[in-house]
């Protein structure tokens, strides 16, 4: 049975997880903004809004899915409006609530971006991987994000 490791090892092991994590997204995201001009922000909220029942969102839902405030959600929703990505829409039952929808052109641009997306993650994740161990990496991340939420 392997010994525990020691505070460099350890700490060595999650400097080794957060630089791959980095250059890949960092990577990831440039070729992302260079071939569709959106940022890291705008293109979580297309795939968001384009998973999403009726391909519209709460904007306060979408604010804390992107750990933006309220405020700083509402100057990526104004930009991405401006660039005909998303609109807003009042509900029509709370009038505290304003959805952000996609628009048939946010919708073109989400589809366009995913596909891009998941070419460069074949290139970037599955080619130095593969499938299993692509797999168990994403179920290991998963594990880290839910026990970091208690």
């Amino acid at each position: 049975m392997p010994s525990a490791p020691d505070d460099d090892e350890l700490v060595k092991w999650w400097s080794l997880v957060i630089e791959g994590c980095l250059t890949t997204h960092d990577r990831l995201m440039g070729e992302i903004t260079e071939r569709f001009g959106l940022s890291p922000v705008s293109f979580e909220v297309l795939l968001r809004l384009a998973r999403a029942p009726g391909h519209r969102l709460p904007m306060t839902h979408l604010a804390r899915a992107t750990s933006l405030s309220s405020g700083g959600f509402t100057k990526v929703a104004d930009r991405m409006c401006a660039a005909h990505l998303i609109h807003r829409s009042p509900s029509g039952k709370d009038r505290r609530i304003t959805y952000a929808c996609l628009t048939e052109h946010g919708a073109d641009v989400a589809r366009r971006a995913r596909t891009t997306c998941a070419d460069l993650l074949r290139h970037l994740l599955l080619a130095p991987l593969g499938h299993e161990e692509s797999r168990a990496l994403a179920e290991t991340m998963r594990v880290l994000r839910d026990s970091s939420r208690n």
